[in-house]
Order: structure tokens, then C-alpha cells, then sequence
């Protein structure tokens, strides 16, 4: 049976989830709402938790009026639920939105990976191999943050070789909800390894400018995502909104 890395237990000291806001740039309210959604898509904070907004306050020290914005924001992605009379909290796993998220993310770049594929560099493709390299390496530090990093800058670096520079854009909204359920399976013991070689069959496949076969690995390679995440409705119906 798939099991799914171990979430934390309640840290009851937000000063420890959350980033300080002199690591990201922008204005104040900019930099509250980038802390905590890190936090949330961490799952430093865990679906279903109560975010205390006094303990945010605190930890990062602002005042309620940023907390309250970046609340604000992160409700309009689904990201927070409000619940008049009882708080917010952070918004479970909903198997809906991660199904149509995948759906929307393997639509975009299907299309992308079959455009790259005519039209890719010498210079792109070498690119991606250093890319690939790095995640190697990490793999072999089992550095699970530093491939997840590696991991997206790959994905964004493909879209960008299309030439259409809000793609990487939409795609990264499409995939919010699927983006950070993935955190559940990364650790999985062997997840990285078959990612990383997932990564490289589509690689191989740009190196032949082969259009059907960089369609076929990257659908296999995000396919498997889903697969993963759907036996954790299942075994996890905490973490998940009931259907």
C-alpha cells in the first residue's frame, strides 16, 4: 500500500513554519502572502489546520490589516477555507480539483512538448541535460526539496522554450491543488528515482526531435501523479474533503 509522507504534528510556533518576510521582495502585504502560501504548499501548514491569525501576526511582525489580505487571496485560489464563527483554515485535498488540475496541466503541455520538440536548440537541449544533471545529484542526496526545485524549474524551463511567455504562467495556476498534494508522494521511497527517469525519457525523446514520442513520455510522466495521489482519498480521508 502507498504511504504517504508523514505530515508533522501541530507546531504550535508559526515563527517555525513560516519563511521571514526579508526573503521575498515586494510590499509587505505581497511578502505575508508569499510566506504563507509557501507554507501552505509545503504543507508546513496541514489541510484542515486552523490558521491563527494572532500567531501569524506575531511571528512575522505586521500587523492584522496584511494577514487579513493575504487571507483574502489565498481563499480566492481555494487555497483557505473562512468559516464565519469558526476561522480559517487551511483547505483539505479536494480529489476533484486535482483530477481536473492534472487534466488542464497535461492538455498544456502536451501541446508545448510537441511544439518544443520541432523547434528546440542545440543550446536548449543543453539546457535541460545540466538541468537533469543537478537532479541526479540530488537524487543521489536524496535532497527531496532540492529535486522538487530542480523539478519545477524543468517543467517551467520546457514551457519557456515555446516562445509564449504566459504559458508557465497558466500552467502553474492549473496545477496549484495537484502542486501541493504532490508533497504527500515525493517521499515516497523510490518516487524520485522513478521521476527522475521519467525526466530523462523525455529528454531522450526532445534529443531525436521526436514529436510523438516526447507527447507519449510526457504523458506517461505526468499520468502518474494522479496514480499515486488517488489511493490517498482512500487511506488518508482526513486530508481530503468528503465527496
Amino acid at each position: 500500500m502507498l504511504q504517504p509522507a508523514a505530515l508533522s504534528k501541530q507546531d504550535p510556533s508559526a515563527t517555525r513554519r513560516l519563511r521571514p518576510l526579508a526573503d521575498y521582495s515586494g510590499s509587505l502585504g505581497q511578502r505575508v502572502y508569499q510566506t504563507l502560501r509557501e507554507s501552505i504548499l509545503s504543507l508546513a501548514y496541514r489541510p484542515g489546520e486552523i490558521l491563527r491569525k494572532p500567531d501569524i501576526c506575531e511571528a512575522l511582525g505586521v500587523s492584522r490589516s496584511p494577514v487579513a489580505d493575504a487571507v483574502a487571496r489565498l481563499q480566492a485560489e481555494g487555497l483557505v477555507d473562512v468559516v464565519p464563527q469558526a476561522g480559517t483554515f487551511v483547505a483539505r485535498f479536494s480529489m476533484q480539483e486535482i483530477r481536473e488540475g492534472a487534466f488542464l496541466r497535461e492538455a498544456i503541455e502536451v501541446a508545448a512538448i510537441e511544439r518544443v520538440a520541432a523547434i528546440i536548440t542545440d543550446d536548449q537541449l543543453q539546457l535541460l541535460r545540466r538541468n537533469l544533471t543537478v537532479q541526479a545529484a540530488l537524487v543521489a542526496d536524496a535532497d527531496i526539496p532540492g529535486f522538487y526545485a530542480m523539478d519545477a524549474a524543468m517543467h517551467e524551463l520546457l514551457l519557456s522554450l515555446t516562445g509564449f511567455p504566459r504559458l508557465a504562467q497558466v500552467s502553474e495556476t492549473a496545477w496549484l491543488h495537484v502542486n501541493r498534494a504532490r508533497q504527500l508522494i515525493l517521499p515516497v521511497p523510490g518516487r524520485i528515482q522513478a521521476t527522475l527517469a521519467e525526466h530523462q525519457a523525455i529528454l531522450a525523446a526532445l534529443e531525436t526531435r521526436d514529436p510523438v514520442a516526447a507527447r507519449t513520455a510526457v504523458q506517461s510522466h505526468l499520468r502518474q501523479l494522479v496514480t499515486y495521489l488517488e489511493p490517498l482519498e482512500r487511506d488518508r480521508p482526513d486530508l481530503f474533503n468528503p465527496t
